[in-house]
């Protein structure tokens, strides 16, 4: 099984990005599965249905995950209770939050369980006040679900995909030594900065820090530097613009998985497009 992720798709640029890029990734590494981190495709924070529209016409997503910034819009609760939409949001919300933390998507004769969390460490939205323990979150799915035909009383699948959004690097370097072995793949997303930590942890599960984001090269994690000058020199807020710089980053990885549902690869992409 082959799975193709991207970090967050930051923005109309992001989205232009994905449209020039995908095509083309997507006959070089023919993916079973292919997934995005949408959370700040609507210029810089949430989701809305234009926005979404634009890159799920490709007709390659098959999911799409997201983090703290998914409640920033009017539209969320609609979209996340729309079954159609694939789309999920941090599991470790309270139950009072519309939509789901995991899904299983299938392709072809594959089944992939994909699970978003949402670290806990230095996370200051208002909404952060009521995530449970990820951990913990987890572990209730995976009561469920495996990758180990030798859980005969679980549902089994041929892959479990998750994407731990989370500003700490400790929590989640944590969070892939607690499920090596009982997951796929744990990638990171968030900073917008990607990490060149890519690896196979010990018992096989693909695991990185941060796969970056798709969105404006020369920019404060997609964001106009101008203004992002004068909040930090002045320390107050100033209006936040998306980055103009005619060049996007494409931050990806690409992850390769065997029979037993662990990996035998992953590969950090990242490539800059003309805007």
């Amino acid at each position: 099984m082959v799975i193709l992720f991207f970090g967050d798709v930051f923005g109309r640029p992001g989205r232009e990005a994905l449209k020039k890029i995908l095509p083309n990734w997507y006959k070089k590494y023919k993916p079973d599965f292919t997934i995005a981190n949408i959370e700040n495709i609507a210029h810089g924070s949430g989701i809305t249905y234009s926005t979404l529209k634009d890159i799920d016409d490709l007709g390659i997503f098959n999911a799409y995950t997201s983090g703290n910034h998914i409640w920033n819009r009017s539209e969320t609760k609609e979209l996340l209770q729309n079954d159609s939409l694939p789309i999920l949001r941090p599991l470790n919300y309270t139950k009072a939050f519309p939509g789901k933390g995991y899904k299983i998507i299938q392709s072809g004769a594959k089944r992939l369980l994909i699970i978003n969390l949402l670290g806990r460490v230095f996370m200051k939205d208002k909404e952060s006040e009521n995530l449970s323990n990820l951990l913990l979150a987890v572990d209730e799915v995976l009561e469920d679900y495996s990758i180990d035909e030798m859980e005969i009383t679980k549902d089994m699948v041929d892959g479990i995909f998750i994407d731990i959004h989370a500003e700490a690097t400790a929590e989640k370097r944590v969070l892939g030594a607690y499920l090596d072995g009982r997951v796929s793949a744990i990638v990171g997303t968030h900073t917008h900065v990607p990490t060149r930590d890519e690896q196979i942890l010990p018992h096989g599960t693909a695991y990185i820090t941060d796969v970056g984001m798709v969105g404006p090269y020369n920019s404060s994690v997609g964001l106009d530097f101008k203004n992002m000058i004068q909040e930090y020199l002045t320390e107050t807020k100033q209006k936040k613009e998306i980055g103009d710089d005619p060049l996007v980053e494409v931050g990806a990885v690409l992850i390769k998985l065997n029979k037993r549902g662990l990996a035998d690869e992953i590969k950090h992409l990242r490539e800059l497009v003309q805007k």
